[in-house]
Formats: C-alpha cells, sequence, structure tokens
C-alpha cells in the first residue's frame, strides 16, 4: 500500500462537518480531516492484518510526516499491537516520533503503541527513564503514560513490582511540576495503580500528595478508601 492509498482511505471516511469541531476539541493547528476514531480503528486494523511488519513500518511513517492529525494517530495505531516480531525498527520508530508530540491525542495513541512494545521488552524502560528529566513536557508525560501497564497487574511479579517502585519514583520528582498535563499524569498512575495497589498509591500521596495540585490529588485518590 502506498501513502497515496491511504490518504485516499482517511478521506473516503471523512463527516462532513466534523473537523473544525475536532481541530477546536484538540486544539489542532494541524490539518484535520475529521474521521471518528472508531472508523480509524476499523481501517488501521485491516491495514496491519494485510501489510508485513516491514511494511506497515514504512506505512507508518509515510502517515506520520505528512503532519495530518488522523494521519499521525493511523500511524500510531498502525504500531499498537502486542506481538511484532522483529519490533526493534517498530519501537526506535515510536520513540522518534516522543520529541515531537505536541497534543494529547497523537501523544496518548503512540503511547498505547509504546506500551507494547515496553511489556514486549522491559529493558526498553532504560530509553524511558532519560525522558523524566527532557525539557519537553509531552516527552516527559510520555515516561508515565507509557509505563501504565505496570499500574493494572493484580498479580505482578518481584521484577514488576521493582518496575513499579521505580516508575513511582519518577512520579515523585514530577510532583512540583506545575505543567497540567504532568500533574494529571502523574494523577492518572496514581488512580490507575490504586485500584490494584492501594497501598503504593497512599503510601506516595501520604509523602508526596501536599506538593501535588489539589485536583491532581483528588483525582490520585479517587479509589481509594
Amino acid at each position: 500500500m502506498t501513502l497515496d492509498d491511504a490518504l485516499a482511505a482517511l478521506r473516503a471516511r471523512i463527516e462532513p462537518g466534523r473537523a473544525e469541531g475536532q481541530a477546536k476539541y484538540h486544539k489542532q493547528t494541524r490539518e484535520v480531516l475529521g474521521i471518528p476514531n472508531p472508523t480509524l480503528n476499523a481501517l488501521t486494523q485491516d491495514w496491519r492484518q494485510s501489510l508485513s511488519v516491514e511494511d506497515r513500518i514504512a506505512l507508518a511513517d509515510a502517515l506520520w510526516k505528512t503532519d495530518i492529525f488522523e494521519a499521525r494517530i493511523a500511524a500510531a495505531k498502525l504500531l499498537t499491537q502486542a506481538r511484532i516480531r522483529p519490533d526493534d525498527a517498530a519501537w526506535d520508530m515510536i520513540v522518534s516520533w516522543v520529541s515531537e508530540f505536541d497534543s494529547w491525542a497523537i501523544a496518548d495513541h503512540v503511547s498505547m503503541a509504546g506500551q507494547k512494545r515496553l511489556m514486549a521488552d522491559p529493558t526498553r524502560l532504560e530509553t524511558v527513564e532519560g525522558w523524566t528529566t527532557s525539557d519537553h513536557m509531552w516527552t516527559r508525560r510520555a515516561a508515565l503514560v507509557m509505563t501504565l501497564p505496570w499500574t493494572k497487574q493484580n498479580h505482578p511479579k518481584p521484577a514488576d513490582l521493582a518496575i513499579r517502585d521505580r516508575i513511582l519514583g519518577w512520579a515523585a520528582t514530577y510532583v512540583d511540576d506545575p505543567d497540567w498535563f504532568i500533574q494529571k499524569a502523574v494523577a492518572w498512575w496514581l488512580r490507575d495503580l490504586s485500584k490494584h495497589d492501594p497501598l503504593r498509591s497512599q503510601t506516595f500521596l501520604k509523602t508526596y500528595g501536599d506538593r501535588m495540585k489539589p485536583f491532581a490529588r483528588k483525582e490520585a485518590a479517587k479509589y481509594l478508601p
């Protein structure tokens, strides 16, 4: 499949009158086509099933470079799959996109793809840890969003508990950051963790909660007794 084929398929699924509202909601200055997310899901699922890993990576790269809102999301969805073999090129591409994040929707879709690659190879956390001191807010945020799977395990192995504590250490360095998106990311991590490991969430909030923004502290404690 060529880039032109993919763009034609995207444009064929535009919902008239949707683009303006979508651009406003997502605060986009780039081109927005106006395609619902379920439609993008169905389209990219078909592409994943019909393309080789190599071709998917090439198409994802080309779509990303168009800088069209839905094309970037479609690029991320092409790489959002638990099993990709080999997956080094997919991981490298995801990493290359992080420094270009500038909105939550694109960042979150790419982070979902990144989550799969981190779970496939947790040694990649070495790369992610470097993001926690970046000057780029979206890069710092990605370190927490991309590691959310470690909040969701009901019966984590000792190695996963160590990773959980490692990421909580990163979150601790974020609590004084005034940026809303960073505070929200910390809250998101703690809120999801509290459903499976309330003690760790409670301990974090007792230690650092007073330094978090009130809205973030409230969100983090949403499911705690």
